[in-house]
């Protein structure tokens, strides 16, 4: 049986058993049968968390893509208050697969941008599933030099398959509006916090990601390229993702090791779909301890020190030597 499989197969036997356990804790008639339950209810939490933990990742790649998961507007509910969202590039239309706008943070005023992907059916097409065209990354520059122009730290919520692929996007110049994401990103003299909360895809998660602090929830990754798309390019054969995802080396625990990302979020039990509210007190506490942190730096000193990040990453060779 594939791992997938076996996988999934395993995932509904601890709902079945959770769903059981609930159902006779509704139908205890006395106490004693409720101090056996919690021993059930405990051994169930304990496969759960054993289960979680020896996730491949092919398999974390499935749950950071759970139709469930929070995404940036639920953080932004979660963590932030009186949210005032911003609307259109000033070049040529509003994208509403990148949400920006102003905000508080623990009573200071921050910036948000972040990637929206949309629950059902008709939310997947008017978000794009989460895939910015170059209006939603020149939106989300926008709102972040207006951020940095009123010396506000900006919040950064990353979660996408990668930049839309459409003819149209690439018309109106795709590539250029995120490459203009990185320069820019690269000199604001403003704290930015990045978060990738989900799947972080090639470019399209890269042109909101420049931060001083680059932290992934526990079970999300980043990649040049999707799983698929590495197993098709190389082998021509979608199917073999799992083994590309392996080799892409794209899970929290690996992007840490690699100095890719410089914190990892622990996750509620089950995963962040299983309950938003803890989700975003993990992460709250992470976030406001860096911010305190960035906060004492010189503008000067955060945009060298950012620099310096981003130099170190990858390993380079003098072929010439």
């Amino acid at each position: 049986m594939q791992p997938a499989k076996r996988q999934s197969e395993r995932e509904k036997e601890i709902e079945r058993l959770e769903k059981d356990v609930e159902e006779l804790r509704r139908l205890a008639p006395n106490s004693s049968d409720s101090t056996e339950i919690e021993r059930l209810k405990r051994e169930v939490s304990e496969l759960k968390q054993e289960f979680y933990t020896h996730l491949g990742p092919w398999q974390r790649a499935q749950i950071a893509r759970h139709p469930q998961r929070p995404y940036t507007q639920d953080f932004i509910r979660l963590l932030f208050t009186e949210f005032a969202e911003l609307h259109g590039d000033r070049a040529y239309g509003d994208d509403k697969a990148i949400v920006a706008g102003f905000a508080k943070y623990h009573g200071r005023a921050i910036a948000v941008v972040g990637h929206q992907k949309g629950r059902d059916t008709k939310q997947r097409v008017l978000h794009n599933f989460g895939q910015p065209k170059p209006e939603g990354y020149r939106k989300a520059l926008r709102v972040m030099q207006l951020a940095a122009k009123f010396n506000r730290p900006i919040f950064c919520f990353v979660d996408t398959q990668g930049a839309s692929p459409g003819i149209d996007a690439e018309e109106r110049g795709q590539a250029e509006a995120i490459a203009r994401n990185l320069r820019e990103m690269a000199r604001l003299p403003v704290p930015i916090l990045v978060t990738v909360t989900g799947e972080g895809g090639s470019g399209g998660a890269l042109a909101i990601a420049v931060g001083d602090r680059v932290n992934i929830l526990e079970n999300g990754f980043y990649s040049v390229i999707s799983p698929e798309g590495c197993a098709a390019i190389m082998w021509r054969d979608s199917s073999k993702a799992e083994i590309a995802a392996a080799a892409l080396k794209i899970t929290a625990s690996d992007l840490k090791e690699m100095g890719i990302v410089d914190e990892i979020v622990p996750e509620p039990e089950g995963g962040a779909h299983t309950d938003h509210e803890a989700a975003a007190q993990f992460l709250d506490t992470v976030l406001e301890r860096q911010l305190a942190l960035l906060s004492c730096l010189a503008p000067a000193d955060l945009v060298r020190k950012r620099y310096e990040k981003f130099r170190k990453m990858g390993q380079f060779f003098d072929l010439h030597g």
